[in-house]
């Protein structure tokens, strides 16, 4: 489904797999990584990784992991969402902005349902895209809701002027190569600066967009960690932006750490992000 208007990105959100975002191509450049990612063996998320945004959860982030309770079974790679079809409930579009709404049902793999709707906006004249996610669970047990966003972006992109700065990075940034060889990653918490909403991220600049930067914002109250990736062990070339509501441990850390809160049948949380090219 195409998604664009005025000075914003030009979007293919994905109508098989969560209303994620597949293709993002600005000033006809295209920055999802397409075919330059590793198959960790899950045909959703080889689908679903090289596009520009995908999300996990909303019952578990990261790799497998045992269910509690069960003979063996695990969570599957990166939660239950992707691949799972969007029910558009509404579709805006003015002069100046966009607007879709999507509800998506997931069935979890430990049992239960959650429903997110999902309101993406673009602003035409800004070019500013924001996506706004109320998870609820309509299941009839609590669980421990997880949520990450994958942006993944083609490093094949980059050169040795791209850097990474923010409110999560020291004063003069660090540079898109961090860690040692071929692949690395880190999460670190979500800092903002004072008087901002959200907690703010950039990548630039991007040699074949101009000099533009990616700029990411997301809100730490219900996103309060930062992870970031990067894989450039042949065929893959990617850096991932990567706004999570967890830290890198596993499910069992996060439990003796009181990390796994529970949300009840009913109740809802709000994650919010945004990302422009400026």
């Amino acid at each position: 489904m195409r998604f664009h208007i005025g000075a914003g990105p030009e979007l293919q959100l994905d109508l098989t797999s969560a209303l994620d975002i597949g293709s993002c191509r600005v000033d006809g450049v295209e920055l999802s990584p397409g075919r330059a990612v590793p198959d960790d063996g899950d045909p959703r998320i080889l689908h679903a990784v090289g596009g520009f945004l995908f999300t996990c959860g909303p019952d578990h982030v990261r790799h497998p992991e045992p269910i509690a309770g069960t003979s063996g079974r695990k969570y599957p790679l990166h939660g239950s969402m992707a691949a799972t079809k969007p029910e558009i409930i509404a579709h805006h579009r003015t002069e100046i902005s966009e607007e879709v709404i999507a509800r998506i049902i997931v069935r979890m793999a430990q049992g239960g349902d959650a429903e997110i709707l999902r309101t993406w906006r673009m602003d035409g004249a800004t070019g500013e895209v924001t996506l706004t996610d109320r998870l609820t669970n309509i299941g009839p047990q609590p669980f421990p809701p997880m949520l990450m966003y994958h942006m993944n972006i083609g490093a094949h992109l980059f050169d040795d002027e791209t850097m990474l700065s923010g409110s999560m990075y020291e004063p003069g940034g660090m540079p898109w190569t961090f860690g040692e060889g071929d692949g690395h990653v880190f999460c670190v918490p979500a800092n903002r600066e004072e008087g901002d909403e959200f907690a703010r991220v950039k990548l630039g600049p991007l040699a074949p967009l101009g000099g533009k930067s990616l700029e990411v914002g997301f809100a730490n109250d219900t996103l309060p960690y930062l992870q970031m990736w990067r894989n450039q062990a042949s065929p893959a070339h990617v850096l991932g932006i990567e706004p999570v509501s967890h830290p890198w441990k596993k499910r069992a850390d996060l439990q003796d750490e009181g990390m796994m809160t529970l949300l009840a049948p009913g109740e809802f949380l709000i994650y919010r992000l945004s990302f422009s090219f400026i």
